[in-house]
């Protein structure tokens, strides 16, 4: 069982997405649109509202049009209440600047203010939708983060803590005397040796039970953010931290090592996590990322105690990664993935991934592969929200193809879209199912 994170109660805890923080915020928001809106001068509502309406209106529609038709960097469209608030923000402004040349000097801080109040009412409901930021701590949490050095936490010849077979860690596992009460996390390099890929940096979250002697091989949760998206994601918005120590209290200190990694090599880049002419991404996640782990960490190395999880693009990743590699990773949680791997359309994806060679797409591409393999050994969560209208039945679809496929499947709905508010407890909620599969617990 997981114990609920203890939420502190300074003002950097206070939640940014629920209560009352919120609430004021929409209420001297839309207080601070009426201001804008309304005026003395009759030629304000008959010329330069309307021309601040007018082009509100179209600088929303140029941004939806240059993310979801030129540029493209999501493979889905920007939702109707992303682009609704959007629009909020963008009006707020336009009606700040045609108000100010039309006021005395002494009242153009007020309708600065005003308009940056509509900015930040737009921004505050679209971290609403997403629950991207759900407190202060969160959105600082880059800067507040403490880190160790890896090398001062870690170490690969230390004795190991014999546990018989058929027997789960947990089940011969004693604390000793002096266990630190919460894990580390080290932010390091993983360099894509074999593959050439040029990761960010990512993360190393250590249970207290790692810090031991002797030492349980622990399992290993190798873990990715969406797209776009960085490994700060899970360790700022997912909150891996307290998750995971969160975990390790409920069970004596023992928990899953985990390894957040890097897909992407950049904010917005899309790889779709393939060995293709965006790059070598499979081999970097199947092969370097394991054979940094294994030269920097002591632990569990049969596949059955690896996990490959993630959210959105990282869900789709878990997926390729656990039909594509399955000698390295046996246990897939999907969180709010795809059924395919997409840049869009199967046209442009095939065309800038394999120069439309829709065979060599087809090697690699989930549901291609298990139409025509089978995995007895694997084991899979496929997570989705239920207001999730777009990858929830993309998931299910992909759940149920791993039934097919013979795999260990089970089918996870939680409240929620897709947003933070399904990805978290898609982590959280399914730890005991992963420390089962994985050998930690019976």
């Amino acid at each position: 069982m997981v114990r609920r994170t203890r939420i502190a109660a300074g003002p950097l805890d206070w939640s940014l997405v629920s209560g009352w923080i919120p609430v004021t915020i929409v209420v001297l928001g839309l207080a601070a649109l009426a201001a804008l809106l309304f005026s003395r001068r009759r030629t304000w509502y008959t010329r330069w509202a309307p021309a601040a309406v007018l082009m509100a209106a179209l600088l929303t529609w140029l941004a939806r049009t240059a993310v979801d038709d030129w540029i493209q960097p999501f493979p889905d469209p920007l939702p109707l209440a992303v682009v609704f608030w959007t629009g909020v923000a963008l009006l707020g402004l336009s009606l700040m600047l045609f108000r100010i040349p039309l006021l005395r000097p002494r009242h153009w801080l007020p309708a600065v203010l005003a308009g940056l109040l509509v900015v930040l009412l737009g921004a505050s409901q679209i971290n609403r939708y997403f629950d991207q930021y759900p407190t202060a701590r969160a959105a600082l949490n880059t800067w507040l983060l403490k880190t160790t050095r890896l090398t001062e936490a870690t170490g690969t010849a230390e004795p190991v803590l014999n546990v018989p077979p058929g027997k789960a860690i947990s089940e011969v596992w004693r604390p000793p005397p002096g266990l630190p009460r919460e894990g580390t996390l080290s932010k390091s390099p993983i360099p894509g040796v074999r593959s050439g890929f040029k990761a960010r940096d990512g993360y190393v979250y250590l249970p207290p039970a790692y810090r031991t002697s002797p030492r349980p091989l622990l399992p290993v949760i190798v873990l990715m953010a969406g797209q776009p998206g960085a490994p700060d994601d899970w360790i700022n918005s997912g909150r891996l931290v307290e998750m995971m120590n969160s975990f390790a209290a409920g069970h004596r200190g023992l928990a899953p090592v985990v390894v957040v990694v890097d897909p992407l090599g950049s904010q917005f880049a899309n790889t779709l996590c393939m060995d293709s002419r965006l790059g070598r991404v499979q081999t970097y996640l199947a092969t370097d990322v394991p054979d940094w782990i294994h030269a920097h960490l002591q632990v569990a190395t049969a596949r059955a105690a690896w996990t490959v999880s993630g959210i959105s693009f990282g869900g789709t990743c878990s997926l390729q990664l656990g039909v594509n590699a399955p000698q390295v990773y046996g246990v897939i949680n999907d969180i709010s993935g795809q059924d395919v791997p997409t840049l869009g359309s199967p046209a442009k994806t095939v065309k800038a991934a394999f120069g439309g060679d829709t065979a060599a797409f087809a090697r690699v591409n989930p549901l291609d592969v298990m139409a025509r393999q089978r995995f007895p050994d694997t084991s899979a969560a496929f997570v989705a929200g239920s207001k999730d209208a777009t990858y929830r039945p993309q998931q299910r679809r992909v759940y149920e193809a791993a039934v097919r496929a013979g795999m260990r499947a089970e089918w996870v709905l939680l409240p929620g879209g897709h947003s933070w508010q399904v990805w978290r407890p898609g982590l959280e909620r399914q730890l005991p199912w992963i420390a089962r599969r994985t050998g930690l617990t019976p």
